[in-house]
Order: C-alpha cells, then sequence, then structure tokens
C-alpha cells in the first residue's frame, strides 16, 4: 500500500470516467447514515437528511457528465437487517440518480472472491481499499501502489462476470 497525494473524496470528485466499488460486509451500521438506519430499524420514514444526503449530489453530478458510478455487493442469504436497510432504501435511492449496483449472492455456492477487500477503483488506474473495524465502521483508505492494479482489475471483473443487476436479484430475493 502506498499513501496517495487525493483522498478518497477527492477520487469520489475527481475521477474521468468511472468509479468501481466491491462491497464485502454485511453491515457498515458504523460508517455514516446512522440516524437512517436507526429510523429503518423502528419502521419510521427515511429522514429527509438521508434522501438528500451529499452523495446524492455526488452520484448526480458525476452521471449527469456522463460518468459512470457501480457497485458489486457480495452476500449472502438471509440478509442482516443492515444489509435489509442498504438494499431497500440506500441501493433504490442511489438509483435514482444513476447509481448502478450488482448482487454477487453466495448463498448457494462458493465465493468467487473470498480473499477480495472492499475496494473502491477509480479508472482503471487507482484503488482504495477501504478498511472498516469489526462493527462496520469505516476506518480509512489505503491506496495502493499502481502495480497492483491488476489484481483489483481482476477482483472487478470477476465480480461483475459472476453477479446479476440489483433490480433483477431484488424482484426476487427482495425482503
Amino acid at each position: 500500500m502506498t499513501s496517495s497525494s487525493k483522498t478518497l473524496g477527492d477520487w469520489l470528485h475527481e475521477f474521468d470516467q468511472e468509479a468501481f466499488r466491491l462491497e464485502t460486509l454485511d453491515d457498515y451500521g458504523k460508517s455514516g447514515g446512522t440516524e437512517a438506519y436507526l429510523a429503518f430499524l423502528a419502521g419510521e420514514p427515511q429522514p429527509e437528511s438521508y434522501k438528500t444526503a451529499a452523495w446524492m449530489k455526488t452520484v448526480g453530478d458525476a452521471t449527469r457528465s456522463g460518468k459512470r458510478i457501480y457497485r458489486v455487493h457480495v452476500l449472502a442469504r438471509p440478509l442482516t437487517k443492515y444489509l435489509r436497510f442498504e438494499l431497500s432504501w440506500g441501493y433504490h435511492r442511489n438509483m435514482t440518480v444513476g447509481e448502478e449496483f450488482f448482487i454477487l449472492d453466495t448463498t448457494d455456492r462458493n465465493n468467487p472472491l473470498p480473499d477480495a477487500p472492499d475496494f473502491w477503483l477509480f479508472d482503471e488506474r487507482v484503488a482504495g481499499v477501504m478498511n472498516y473495524d469489526d462493527e462496520g465502521k469505516y476506518l480509512g483508505t489505503d491506496f495502493c501502489d499502481t502495480d497492483q492494479i491488476s489484481r483489483f482489475l481482476t477482483y472487478r471483473d470477476t465480480a461483475l462476470a459472476q453477479s446479476v443487476p440489483f433490480s433483477d436479484w431484488w424482484e426476487e430475493y427482495g425482503e
């Protein structure tokens, strides 16, 4: 790993063509949106602050300018409470501004990416590994040396080849 002169936030605003995310955890509940997560658990409506979160502007600005933001989530059923929240509220919300989602469901098969970390990949040239504690709290991002990019491209390509569009998956398994 190496340090980058840019932060994850910088890359999310400054990539040129595409930003890909691989999600591998079942719970990111301590990493933001906690007010919305608690509302979801309590059966309350989505807080207005969640509906208009800064991420919506970031994604909307990028997709309106022709950039692509997409992700694959590796998961197994039954869904955790957090995944039910993320998929039913978060993914549906983010799709309205153009973010694309895919699901790699490992319920009935082996995970083809057992050692893949959570990461962002920007323009096929910058990879940032996301670090979390055991409770799903975001701890920071480690940017990789350029000689490691091929590994992240392989992770991405494998994940996409073995996943299905979120809408198709949700139609069959959504809760």
